[in-house]
């Protein structure tokens, strides 16, 4: 055993300085990974043709997402014994494209007394001379919530196979002089080095109602100090899980590194509210000197604020496509339906389509768009001339499989008389929704998308649009409505909306959606705003389902484009 230790030892000493070293793994418990039972039901209408799924149990946060030897390697949350969350190891999968996906074993697995009880979230972060690191929380001996290292085994394996864990594990912990509450200190960010060269991550904590995340500081990537005040914190948030902290360029669509700062980036504060289940995001400026983040004045720090995505979307996680300069967005898809009915179908959680990330012209908020990737898998071009829609009007789009489609959509809106007035009092958009769903008709809209919608229209997920007058401007609102989703009412079908920063008197609305089966990704206004649902239609399944385009407004709107194309399977193992 002590000769053991002293390997380890010396393998980190090594690896984070300049080595490559050979060294047998160790830790290997959970052997049994590959021989959990399949998924229980045969009959899959909701399993997915193009997005990230295992082909069983339970999966939720992607952790340490990166690129290495020219793949993009994707490591994600995974209980291997089920379709509920429990026994949680880092699986891993890598890919070429982002598209298709390979399966390996998985990376990191309870093995270290500081993580026997779990191996949840963390992050990857790239080292001088292109070794990753990650930083990950480990549930201890004790339940205790600790933050440990492992590293790749062999650096010239391009698919880093096989991971070793940091004998100094645990390398920040909860002690009772720093004050850290042992229930509520996780998800280590990607690593970033400051002016003095130190090492910096911030981790997701609360005291009592007050969100924070903590900040940390290392020379060598394996001691690290607590700073003295967080990097930043907010009042009555509740617990902030799964932080992300990253720069983006005034201007242009690049990605840059993490540890860029200066004059012409701003930064980005994500942050996944626990008591939600919602990704909120602030804009600012990160003093590097002082080690604290300043959102942007006006900036909204609780559920009311940005969020990445205003639907089913949670515990995402950015990192620098070094390959094509970008910063590329994952996030998890929980479901939506029952407990029993995930079991039944033996599997539950999803990814969403990865999305590229920059900061809009305004510098207000983000701007997200899928992959461009996954264009390579459309096929069955459909498209529609340019036509007024009248109100009351629905239009089936045909030729496609409604099933497991891309369509992209845009209408210019002439006339706005009869548009509502907006109450001033319907500052919820999500609420407004509900009350004013796809079947409440309106002035100008509502008028959008039907998707997985069965023939006669008795289930369907409508996304679409409608237009306010507001006091000194129009106002558009973006919903997603999953009310008729299914006839199946154990499923939550909750109502998502979002205001949409465009201006319809000068601007087109553009919506594109992605259908896989049970999920419906929108992106709103080229990317200022998105909703992810999922949706379970019992009679709209496979072959039976449709695709409409729908005017329940009283005005009339123009069809200025659409293009709609089936989506071929991705090769995902």
């Amino acid at each position: 055993m002590a000769n053991s230790c002293v390997g380890l030892f010396l393998f980190f000493a090594l690896f984070l300085s300049h080595g490559i070293v050979e060294l047998e793994a160790s830790h290997h418990v959970y052997r049994n990974l590959q021989t959990v039972q399949s998924a229980a039901s045969t009959d899959q209408p909701y399993r997915t043709g193009f997005h990230f799924q295992p082909p069983k149990n339970w999966i939720n946060d992607p952790n340490g997402v990166m690129v290495y030897k020219g793949l993009y390697h994707l490591f994600y949350q995974y209980n291997p014994k089920g379709a509920v969350w429990g026994n949680i190891v880092w699986a891993h999968s890598t890919s070429k494209d982002l598209v298709n996906w390979t399966p390996h074993e998985p990376a990191i697995f309870p093995s270290q007394p500081s993580d026997i009880n779990g191996c949840w979230s963390g992050s990857a972060t790239i080292l001088p001379g292109g070794k990753p690191a990650m930083l990950y929380t480990g549930i201890d001996t004790k339940n205790s919530q600790v933050q440990n290292l492992a590293v790749p085994k062999n650096l010239s394996d391009p698919y880093l196979r096989e991971w070793v864990k940091s004998p100094k594990n645990p390398l920040m912990q909860p002690t009772a002089q720093n004050q850290i509450n042992a229930s509520s200190f996780r998800d280590p960010t990607t690593a970033w080095l400051g002016p003095d060269k130190k090492w910096r991550v911030i981790i997701g904590s609360k005291i009592n109602r007050q969100g924070l995340v903590i900040l940390y500081k290392s020379k060598d990537f394996v001691n690290w100090v607590q700073a003295p005040m967080p990097l930043h914190s907010a009042k009555d948030t509740g617990m902030w899980e799964c932080p992300d902290f990253y720069p983006v360029p005034v201007s242009g669509k690049n990605g840059v590194d993490t540890s860029l700062n200066g004059p012409y980036v701003k930064h980005v504060l994500k942050i996944s509210l626990d008591d939600t289940k919602h990704d909120l995001y602030t804009i600012g400026s990160y003093d590097n000197l002082k080690d604290i983040y300043i959102p942007d004045k006006g900036s909204v720090e609780n559920d009311s604020g940005l969020r990445y995505d205003y639907g089913k979307y949670y515990a995402s996680k950015t990192f620098l496509d070094s390959i094509k300069n970008r910063r590329i967005l994952c996030g998890w898809l929980n479901e939506s339906s029952s407990v029993a009915d995930d079991i039944k179908k033996g599997w539950a959680g999803v990814h969403a389509i990865p999305r590229q990330v920059w900061l809009d012209k305004s510098g207000k908020q983000l701007m997200q768009w899928p992959v461009v990737e996954i264009q390579k898998l459309r096929t069955n071009h459909v498209s529609l001339p340019s036509r007024l829609l009248k109100g009351g009007s629905v239009v089936e789009v045909s030729g496609v499989t409604a099933s497991q489609a891309d369509v992209d959509i845009s209408f210019k809106i002439s006339d706005f008389e009869k548009a509502e007035v907006l109450n001033p009092s319907w500052t919820n958009p999500q609420l407004l929704c509900s009350q004013k769903g796809a079947s409440v008709k309106g002035g100008v809209g509502p008028f959008g998308l039907l998707v997985l919608a069965s023939k006669g229209l008795t289930e369907n997920t409508a996304v679409f649009f409608r237009i306010f007058k507001g006091q000194n401007k129009y106002v558009v609102l973006m919903c997603s409505d999953q009310s008729r989703s299914s006839l199946n009412q154990a499923n939550d079908k909750t109502t998502y909306g979002a205001f949409l920063d465009v201006d319809p008197l000068h601007q087109s609305l553009s919506l594109r959606s992605l259908i896989d089966h049970s999920i419906v990704e929108s992106f709103g206004g080229g990317g200022k705003a998105c909703m992810s649902a999922r949706v379970y239609p019992t009679l709209a399944i496979n072959n039976t389902a449709h695709l409409f385009v729908f005017n329940n407004g009283s005005e009339a709107v123009k069809i200025a484009k659409l293009n709609a194309w089936s989506m071929k399977k991705a090769i995902i193992n």
